[in-house]
């Protein structure tokens, strides 16, 4: 059977992946509507076909979820691709014996935990890492970590001025232009650039005073 490949690129590499999935060759009586058997059976028959049925199911719910915390679409999409670019690199498949929904959401936690750290802490070690350092099931502090992390961060946003907010929310988390916002809104250009500059503003200064947990 000819199959059409195309390849998931990120900033570490590309990943091949078949742009129409076979499954024909898994049995019948494997396809239970348990989603997560589902995909765990067809790496077992092609780690390709489970690779790419993963991706399509949770990369977009992955986003959103990395988007709540690093509040930017662009780079929620560039940690979640990383994320899937080390699973496959090391065959997490090969040894994930809890969900592989519950790892990766952690193991995007984890990049957003980071990113955040290096934006507005200044930590040096951070990296978009390949080593597989991000994943598995988090320990109990850093599930502590992150919802403590998360709560502040809603919180700063909910104070934000009503159109400031607004604003904000449009950029980061939907990927607006400036032009774009100021349309819609029906304001000028330089008004939603100084409502950017002071969301931004807001939030450097709240997570800079920040202490994280065991800081």
């Amino acid at each position: 059977m000819n199959q059409k490949q195309t390849e998931l690129t990120t900033a570490s590499g590309s990943i091949p992946i078949e742009a129409s999935v076979t499954i024909g060759e898994i049995p019948a009586s494997d396809c239970t509507q348990d989603k997560e058997y589902f995909i765990r059976q067809a790496f077992h028959v092609n780690a390709l076909t489970g690779y790419e049925l993963l991706f399509r199911q949770y990369y977009g719910s992955l986003c959103s979820h990395a988007a709540r915390y690093v509040y930017t679409r662009e780079v929620a999409e560039d940690l979640v691709s990383e994320v899937f670019y080390t699973f496959w690199k090391n065959q997490a498949y090969l040894q994930i014996n809890t969900s592989f929904r519950a790892y990766l959401f952690a193991s995007v936690r984890y990049k957003a935990l980071n990113y955040l750290k290096w934006e507005f802490f200044k930590e040096d070690h951070f990296e978009l890492q390949e080593d597989g350092e991000t994943g598995g099931t988090p320990e109990p502090d850093q599930i502590l970590e992150y919802d403590e992390l998360y709560m502040y961060i809603e919180k700063i946003a909910a104070s934000l001025p009503p159109q400031c907010r607004k604003v904000f929310l449009l950029n980061r988390f939907e990927g607006k232009s400036y032009a774009e916002i100021a349309k819609a809104m029906g304001v000028s250009v330089k008004a939603i650039e100084g409502h950017m500059s002071k969301a931004l503003a807001v939030f450097r200064k709240a997570l800079t005073a920040y202490r994280m947990p065991g800081k």
